[in-house]
């Protein structure tokens, strides 16, 4: 179900959307358009239901997004060019933000003079599929770790205009933190990070002077997590970084590359896959770190992790606090579908779908 935070959907003014290019379809497939300039220039004005809904099991996202622009976007043009607003002539049924929705459930239905709203389908149903395929995708991870934290960094492999609602739908799924100010921007938080290795290689790709130097400035200000991978020597970088900053360094970060084997290891190499991030070289920092008297220090883990990866980590017992999980949040597809199903109270839709009720969607206001 969702958090009661979710639950209270959100402003639409929190979108920030490019209202008078959607009234006029302008992100609209061409043909939804034709078919509001045509009931309008015949004077044809249906009341219909639309319902939409998706086929698999997942969890909603995108909602309120859809709403937003259903109450700011639907409507006509007067003759004089202005917007005439159409929500007060609609009723909207949802579920909420982070909602576990079964295949072929209704999530929303939309009721009113279909030439009012014709031209936003391609929109609402845009928002859903991104946000749910995210939120799903996330939500996943976040069971898999079994309470262990979820740090949500996929801002890199997409486009930069996605990261608004993308780490919204993260936030509700779950995870405990996100990696851009724009991620966070729709619950007010701030963007959360490391020593990347662009600021070590600026220090001569000295970590610890580079940890150093970020601890002076940022320390008071979050939690300091450094990645210690630079030199492909994790377990001796995360010493040398923890003896540095003492208590000011909340965690190391592990993220050697899949196609690496970190220097720590090579003399244990036989029974297990020593490439990339491995529950052996956990083991091996952690061991560490304890020994030198630094187990405050908590250790993040990222690269290629997914839902089988963490699993696979969780069911094994490895040492982690924290998982970093990227690209893999973004794969999949979550689509959604809307049909009309009703026509001025009688049942009318294409042969397959039928009205579907679901006692479950509350009236928006």
């Amino acid at each position: 179900m969702a958090t009661e935070a979710a639950r209270r959907r959100l402003d639409p003014s929190v979108f920030r959307l490019p209202v008078e290019r959607m009234r006029s379809g302008y992100y609209t497939d061409a043909y939804f358009n034709y078919t509001k300039e045509l009931l309008e220039a015949e004077g044809r004005h249906p009341r219909v239901t639309m319902q939409v809904f998706q086929k698999n099991e997942s969890v909603l996202g995108g909602v309120d997004e859809a709403i937003a622009i259903l109450k700011l976007c639907s409507g006509r043009r007067a003759e004089d060019g202005s917007w005439i607003p159409g929500w007060d002539q609609l009723e909207v049924w949802a579920l909420h933000e982070g909602d576990e929705i079964a295949p072929h459930e209704t999530v929303m239905t939309i009721e009113g003079d279909y030439s009012l709203f014709a031209h936003l389908e391609t929109l609402y149903l845009g928002c859903m599929a991104r946000r749910t395929l995210v939120m799903k995708n996330v939500r996943d991870v976040v069971e898999a770790a079994d309470g262990k934290q979820i740090l949500f960094f996929p801002a890199r492999h997409d486009h930069w205009l996605v990261q608004t609602g993308d780490g919204w739908s993260a936030h509700v799924a779950g995870a405990i933190g996100v990696s851009t100010d724009a991620q966070a921007s729709w619950w007010g938080g701030r963007g959360v990070g490391t020593v990347p290795h662009g600021l070590i290689a600026a220090y001569g790709g000295d970590t610890v002077a580079a940890a150093k130097a970020f601890a002076r400035r940022f320390a008071g200000e979050m939690n300091v997590t450094v990645l210690v991978d630079f030199e492909n020597d994790s377990v001796r970088t995360a010493l040398a970084v923890a003896d540095a900053l003492g208590h000011d360094l909340w965690g190391v970060r592990l993220d050697t590359s899949e196609s690496l084997v970190d220097r720590s290891l090579w003399h244990e190499m036989g029974d297990f896959d020593p490439r990339g991030v491995n529950p052996v070289l956990v083991e091996r920092v952690r061991e560490a770190l304890d020994r030198a008297g630094h187990d405050h220090v908590k250790i993040v883990v990222s690269g290629g992790f997914d839902v089988d990866k963490i699993r696979c980590f969780e069911r094994a017992g490895v040492p982690v606090d924290a998982y970093g999980v990227g690209s893999s949040l973004l794969r999949g597809a979550n689509d959604f579908t809307a049909d009309v199903v009703r026509v001025d109270g009688r049942e009318c839709a294409k042969v397959g779908r039928r009205y579907r009720p679901n006692p479950r969607l509350e009236l928006v206001e």
